[in-house]
């Protein structure tokens, strides 16, 4: 006799494959409100990641950015 240990993960996934269509959409749209980060996690992100280019890096990223991205398709939507 050999015991196996189910993860919380894999007793989920098979709860979530018995539900039916709209408790599935219901589950799913439940499990993106949890995976939203908090405005405090947002800002705890930033701070951690702020100075993390070198000041010429930053001078490149920018000069990318205003090069690529600040034009006007006039066909364009």
């Amino acid at each position: 006799m050999y015991l196996r240990v189910v993860s919380p993960l894999e007793h989920i996934v098979d709860d979530l494959k018995t539900l039916p269509s709209a408790k599935l959409e219901v589950a799913a749209d439940f499990v993106h409100r949890l995976k939203r980060i908090s405005e405090e996690e947002r800002q705890a992100i930033f701070t951690r990641t702020a100075g993390a280019l070198s000041p010429e890096e930053a001078d490149e990223l920018e000069r990318v950015i205003v090069e690529g991205c600040e034009k006007i398709d006039e066909h364009g939507w």
